[in-house]
């Protein structure tokens, strides 16, 4: 066997720990380094991860230093081209990254740009789809046993950057992975737009996909309650309905589904980064050993990353918005130029707490 692939991971808070520690558990893998602008961060990081991890705190100069195989970063999203332009430059072979993909179409354009150009291979981390909930709901859409498939839907109450992509993400693999024709959405409430992960307080609207099949999301304080999960964040319910039944899963709420063959059937499951990392590095040993595309490439994350702008520019402009996305545009500034400045109207007691309205 080969050498193990050298890992840099940028970020060293909760998700770049995750990453940085399933990264070291993998016998493909040996994490190199360690970086953080925290100094206390990096020097926690460089003793939890032992062995010749270098710390730093300037991730440009690491990377150049420590010429990583990997470099993952685990940053906040306004740093994301960036990030993706020092590993290309460092030479690594794979980047590794958190959603959401980009703030803007202009910067994911260029990343879309830049990662072609440069024939680097990258992942983007919706791991979600490792849980076992997941799995089964995926497994009994793909099955047919749902019939012709009509429908997808997903809704969160987290808000837009944090959530969003992940709700595109994993319905579209319910729906088949098929492109987009247009989208259709509304917004309301400025709140969140000052956030580190900049959004409209609620977000809705729909998808029409081309092979017929149409998408519905909600986002953020009115999209509904699911009170049969206590974890705030795992509020999220994504499913597929057909013409012989329905399946759906719930982040933190297992999963259920009735079928016309099967009737009712239900299971266990919630998010867990204990078991969701290692098959999502696994794969990505699995694309640099044997050119196994991994389930969270970068060039299908950046299909729900579109529709995510398409909301966007949808929620700000009106009207439908025809994909892919031909033009440049600064969403977050369409955001805030446009959106009322009207305060949202919960779904629920929970939601109005974590939106600052109770």
């Amino acid at each position: 066997m080969s050498q193990p692939y050298r890992v840099l991971v940028v970020g060293a808070g909760k998700r770049g720990m995750h990453h940085a520690t399933a990264f070291a558990a993998h016998p493909r893998f040996s994490v190199v380094g360690i970086c953080d602008i925290d100094p206390a961060r990096v020097s926690s990081a460089v003793s939890k991860l032992g062995g010749n991890v270098k710390g730093g705190s300037d991730a440009s100069a690491l990377a150049r230093d420590l010429k990583p195989d990997v470099f993952c970063f685990c940053t906040l999203p306004n740093l994301r081209s960036a990030m993706v332009e020092i590993g290309i430059q460092a030479g690594a072979r794979l980047i590794a990254f958190e959603k959401p993909i980009a703030l803007t179409s202009r910067e994911l354009h260029q990343m879309e740009t830049m990662i072609r150009q440069s024939g680097i291979k990258a992942v983007v981390s919706h791991q979600h789809r490792y849980g076992i909930h997941y799995r089964k709901t995926a497994e009994i859409i793909a099955s047919g046993a749902l019939g012709r498939v009509h429908t997808v839907y997903g809704t969160a109450t987290g808000w837009m950057t944090h959530m969003l992509s992940h709700l595109f993400d994993y319905t579209r693999d319910y729906a088949g992975r098929p492109e987009a024709l247009w989208v259709m959405a509304q917004a309301s409430g400025r709140a969140k737009l000052a956030d580190n992960h900049p959004s409209p307080d609620y977000i809705a609207g729909f998808v029409q996909f081309a092979n017929g099949i149409r998408g519905i999301y909600e986002c953020g304080a009115g999209a509904p309650d699911q009170p049969e999960v206590a974890k705030w964040w795992g509020k999220c319910r994504m499913g597929a309905q057909g013409t012989e039944g329905f399946a759906e899963v719930l982040t933190n709420g297992g999963w259920r589904a009735i079928t016309r063959k099967q009737g009712y059937q239900s299971g266990e499951g919630a998010m867990n980064y204990d078991l969701d990392m290692p098959p999502y590095i696994a794969d990505i040993a699995a694309w640099l050993d044997e050119g196994k595309p991994h389930p969270c490439a970068f060039e299908n994350a950046c299909k729900g990353a579109e529709l995510m702008l398409a909301f966007q520019r949808s929620a700000a402009l009106g009207g439908q918005i025809p994909l892919p996305l031909q033009d440049d545009l600064d969403e977050q500034s369409l955001l805030r130029e446009r959106l009322p400045n009207r305060p949202v109207f919960p779904s629920c007691s929970q939601n109005a707490k974590e939106f600052g309205l109770s």
